[in-house]
């Protein structure tokens, strides 16, 4: 028989993955296709994805992989596991490549003016931004909702604040998921649920700790997954996210929008340390 207390973990894991999917309910409000707006979005959407990469799993992953091999084989291996991430990402890319050739308007494409010319951004390659972010935060998630079981079972008060800590930043995450693809279908529908299946994955990964992780999860597995998906944020957000802010918008909104998204994540930080 179930206990309350793994009730509790998986009903944890749960609303901090469900809270991608308020992230993802921004496109509710958005009227029109606007470059702009879509310029910071993916810029912010950067800034998040590069604050949380460096300032939390980078962290955790030489935290943890130091714990268990020392100072020196921790850090030898943590970097291994990011740009294992990395390489993995660019591994992908080459089974999704860009569209070589403009498309027209009414295909494909979406005419955004930049400057004194127009320019046609083909819509498969936007979307291939949101596919490439929902991978990375699906990935993400998975372990996530493992630590959040863990810590649930270990304390339910530790499990709560983990969990709080968890949603609060899975909110923008589900903002970086939701914005290219609006954009690239224009469908709001399809872009709440792609944000909304992405945080599902954090109450599978308790399920699964529950079920099968639960007597090989160490903090050597959760160093080596940390730190490769470190690697393949910030790969996403160099090569996909900041590129395609620059081209909707003037520099200056893709600088703002990656400003922004640091600072949201550093902000929520700043609370969640404070109140635990």
């Amino acid at each position: 028989m179930i206990g309350n207390h793994v009730l509790l973990a998986i009903a944890l894991s749960m609303l901090a993955g469900l809270s991608t999917g308020i992230g993802g309910l921004a496109v509710l409000f958005l009227k029109k296709t606007n470059p702009a707006v879509l310029s910071v979005m993916l810029g912010f959407s950067a800034g998040i994805m590069v604050y949380v990469s460096f300032t939390e799993l980078y962290q955790e992953a030489l935290s943890n992989l130091c714990a268990v091999h020392g100072p020196t084989a921790g850090r030898i291996l943590t970097v291994l596991a990011f740009f294992f991430g990395i390489t993995l990402m660019a591994f992908i890319n080459e089974f999704i490549p860009e569209p070589n050739r403009p498309h027209s308007v009414q295909k494909t494409g979406t005419v955004f003016r930049h400057g004194a010319g127009n320019f046609v951004r083909g819509k498969s390659r936007l979307l291939r931004t949101g596919i490439f972010t929902a991978l990375a935060v699906t990935i993400h998630n998975f372990p996530e909702g493992i630590a959040s079981y863990a810590s649930a079972m270990k304390s339910p008060l530790f499990g709560i604040s983990v969990a709080l800590a968890i949603a609060i930043h899975n909110i923008p995450e589900g903002i970086a998921i939701s914005m290219p693809v609006y954009y690239a279908t224009g469908s709001k529908a399809k872009a709440f649920i792609w944000s909304l299946l992405s945080g599902l994955s954090e109450p599978l990964g308790a399920i699964a700790a529950l079920l099968v992780l639960g007597r090989f999860i160490s903090d050597n597995v959760f160093g080596i997954i940390f730190g490769a998906v470190a690697g393949i944020m910030v790969y996403i957000s160099i090569d996909e996210l900041l590129p395609a802010s620059r081209e909707y918008g003037k520099p200056r909104l893709s600088i703002l929008g990656l400003m922004l998204g640091m600072a949201v994540m550093a902000i929520s930080a700043i609370i969640i340390f404070y109140k635990a």
